[in-house]
C-alpha cells in the first residue's frame, strides 16, 4: 500500500499537536505547538499581567520562575533598556498592578551591571511612587541581594528629594508593609536631611512617638543611636500634628473637624470611627480616586451613598472625568473589578456585610471602564473579535485579581466593539467530547455567537460569558468559521492564553487559507491574556501581531494595526 506523504508532511494544514514543518514552533504547556515569544515580549507580559496564581497548565511558582529567568536574560543583555521599559510601563499606568515592575526593578539592582544599576536607582522614585511601593521594593531586594552603598543612597534620596509636606503624607498614609516601616528604611539608608523641616520629620519617624510600632534602634554612629543625629530643629508639617491629634480624638465631631481642616487620609483615622457616615462624608470630598473606588461598597453599606444622594452625585461626577482617571492612573482592570464587586452587593470574601447597589454608581463605573483606556480611533474595517472560552481561560487570573482571563477578554473586546462600526463578537471552544459536530449540542461547529453590546453592563457581560460551556483550545476556529461562512473580515482579534492544541490546523495556516480564498490582506492580532511564553502569531508574518492583554494601549494598537 502506497504511503501518502502529503498527509504526513503538509505545510498548509498541520495538526496542532505537531509543529508546522520547517517552522520554529515549540511544544506549549498544553501539548500543542506554538511560537515562543522573545524575552522582551515576555518582559512586557510580566510587567502588565504578572504571574500570580499561575495558569491552568503552569503552577504559580513555575510561572514566576520562567518569567524571572527571562527577565534576568533581558537585564544581562541590555540592563538600561530593561530599566527604561520598566519605568515606562509603570509610570504610564499601563499595568493593572505595580508589583511586577517593582520586582523587575529589584532584579536589575541584583543582576544588572554598574550602568544598569545606576539607571535602576535613578528610576526608583518613578516606579516606587508611594511608601507601600518602597516597602515592597525593600522586601524584594532583601530576598535578592545585600544593601550596598548605591542602594542605600537611592532609598535615602526617595526621602530627601520629597518636599516635607509630601513626605509627611507618605509616612502618615503608608505606615508599614511587608514587615518594613519608614524607620527601618531610614536606619538602613542613613540619609542626610535636606532641610531643618526634613530633620524634624526624620526625628518624628525615628523617635517612635507616632505609634507606628517602630523597632528598637539598631544603627549606631560614634557610639550614639543614629536617631540622636536628628534633633527636632525644624517644624513638623501640619499633617503630622493633625495625625497626632486625631489619635486622641474622643468624638466623631472632632474627627470630622480634623479631617476637613487638614485633609487627613483614611489611613490616619482609627478603626473605631470608620463606621460613622459623617466621617466617610468628610473623607469623600478629597479622597483619592483609587481609594474612593475601593470603598464604594463600604460607603453604600453605611447609607452615605443612596439613590439621588449628594455623595452618589459626587462619585458619579468624578468617575465620569476621563482626565481625572488618567491623572490618578486608574487602570481599567481596577474599574472592572470594582464594578463587578459593587454590582453583586457584597465583597469577594464575605457576604455578611453587604449593600444594595445604587444604579447611578453601577452606570458610572461602566462608563469609567471605557474612559480609562487610551483614546481609540476606529479603523473602520470589518473586525471579528474571537474570545477563547476554553477551560484554561477560566483558570487563569488577570494580574493576580479574582477576574479570569475569560471574563477580562470579554470586557476588553467591548472596548473595540464600542468604537468599531463593523464588528462581530464570537466565542470559541473545541467540544470537550472531541470532534466539530457542533458546540455543545448545536450551532456552528466550535463557535458560539455571543450577543454582546457595549451598551450592556459589564456584570451582565461576564454572566453571559460564564454560561458558555468550556472545552478544549482550538485557536484556528475563528478563521475556519469565517472561511466556511465566506465572511469578509479585515482583522481577526483573538483573545487567548495561546495554549492551543485541539485543532487539525494551526491558526497561522488557517489565516493563510482564509487570505487565499477571501481577503488577501486580512490581519490577525493575538491578545495574550497570560504571561506565559507562547504566541499564535507567526514572527515571519507581517500581518500578524502579538500584544499583551489588559494594557491600556491595546485597543488603540489593534485599530492602528488593522487600519495600516
Amino acid at each position: 500500500m502506497a504511503i501518502n506523504y502529503a498527509r504526513l508532511f503538509h505545510r498548509r494544514r498541520t495538526p496542532q499537536s505537531q509543529p508546522i514543518p520547517s517552522s520554529t514552533q515549540a511544544p506549549n504547556s498544553a501539548g500543542g505547538h506554538a511560537w515562543l515569544v522573545d524575552d522582551w515580549t515576555r518582559l512586557d507580559r510580566f510587567l502588565i499581567l504578572g504571574a500570580e496564581g499561575g495558569t491552568y497548565y503552569i503552577a504559580e511558582q513555575d510561572l514566576v520562575k520562567q518569567n524571572h529567568d527571562a527577565l534576568v536574560r533581558c537585564i544581562q543583555q541590555d540592563g538600561v533598556r530593561a530599566v527604561n521599559r520598566i519605568v515606562e510601563i509603570s509610570n504610564s499606568g499601563r499595568a493593572p498592578k505595580n508589583d511586577p515592575a517593582i520586582f523587575a526593578l529589584a532584579l536589575v539592582a541584583a543582576h544588572g551591571n554598574g550602568e544598569a544599576k545606576a539607571q535602576a536607582f535613578a528610576g526608583l522614585p518613578k516606579v516606587c511612587r508611594i511608601g507601600t511601593h518602597l516597602f515592597h521594593f525593600a522586601e524584594y531586594v532583601k530576598a535578592l541581594r545585600g544593601w550596598g552603598r548605591g542602594l542605600r543612597s537611592a532609598v535615602g534620596r526617595w526621602y530627601v528629594e520629597r518636599e516635607p509636606d509630601d513626605l509627611a503624607l507618605q509616612v502618615v498614609k503608608y505606615q508599614q508593609r511587608d514587615r518594613w516601616s519608614h524607620g527601618d528604611l531610614l536606619r538602613l539608608a542613613h540619609p542626610k536631611a535636606a532641610s531643618r523641616d526634613h530633620q524634624a520629620v526624620f526625628r518624628w519617624i525615628l523617635s517612635g512617638k507616632h505609634g507606628l510600632g517602630e523597632r528598637t534602634v539598631t544603627r549606631w554612629v560614634s557610639g550614639e543611636p543614629w536617631v540622636a543625629n536628628y534633633a527636632a530643629v525644624g517644624e513638623l508639617p501640619r499633617l503630622i500634628g493633625a495625625f497626632e491629634q486625631i489619635k486622641q480624638a474622643s468624638t466623631k465631631q472632632e474627627v470630622v473637624r480634623l479631617i476637613l481642616e487638614h485633609d487627613l487620609p483614611r489611613e490616619a483615622v482609627s478603626t473605631q470611627w470608620l463606621d460613622e457616615p459623617p466621617v466617610w462624608e468628610a473623607l469623600l470630598h478629597r479622597m483619592p480616586l483609587a481609594a474612593m473606588i475601593r470603598n464604594l461598597g463600604k460607603m453604600t453599606s453605611l447609607g452615605l451613598v443612596q439613590p439621588f444622594s449628594d455623595a452618589a452625585k459626587l462619585i458619579a461626577s468624578r468617575l465620569s472625568d476621563a482626565q481625572t482617571l488618567k491623572r490618578a492612573r486608574i487602570h481599567p482592570l481596577a474599574v472592572l473589578i470594582a464594578g463587578k464587586v459593587y454590582a453583586q452587593g457584597h465583597g469577594e470574601k464575605s457576604r455578611s456585610a453587604g449593600w444594595k447597589p445604587v444604579s447611578e454608581i453601577v452606570d458610572a463605573l461602566d462608563a469609567a471602564f471605557y474612559a480609562s483606556f487610551t483614546n481609540v480611533e476606529p479603523c473602520g474595517k470589518p473586525m471579528l473579535l474571537a474570545l477563547d472560552v476554553s477551560g484554561s481561560m477560566d483558570s487563569s487570573k488577570i494580574a493576580g485579581s479574582r477576574l479570569t482571563a475569560r471574563e477580562a477578554s470579554a470586557a476588553m473586546a467591548l472596548v473595540t466593539a464600542a468604537t468599531e462600526p463593523e464588528c462581530e463578537i464570537i466565542a470559541f471552544s473545541a467540544p470537550a467530547s472531541g470532534g466539530y459536530g457542533g458546540l455543545h449540542g448545536g450551532g456552528e461547529p466550535g463557535i458560539a455567537r455571543v450577543s454582546l453590546s457595549p451598551r450592556m453592563r459589564l456584570d451582565d457581560v461576564i454572566q453571559r460569558l460564564r454560561a458558555i460551556p468550556m472545552g478544549g483550545t482550538d485557536c484556528a476556529l475563528p478563521m475556519v468559521w469565517a472561511r466556511r461562512n465566506k465572511l469578509k473580515v479585515s482583522g481577526f482579534i483573538t483573545y487567548t492564553d495561546s495554549e492551543t492544541w485541539a485543532g487539525s490546523i494551526h491558526p497561522a495556516q488557517a489565516l493563510r487559507l482564509y487570505r487565499d480564498e477571501l481577503v488577501s490582506e486580512a490581519k490577525s492580532v493575538v491578545v495574550g491574556m497570560t504571561s506565559n511564553g507562547f504566541t499564535l502569531a507567526d514572527p515571519n508574518d507581517r500581518g500578524m501581531l502579538d500584544v499583551v492583554g489588559f494594557d491600556t494601549t491595546v485597543p488603540a494598537m489593534i485599530a492602528d494595526f488593522v487600519r495600516s
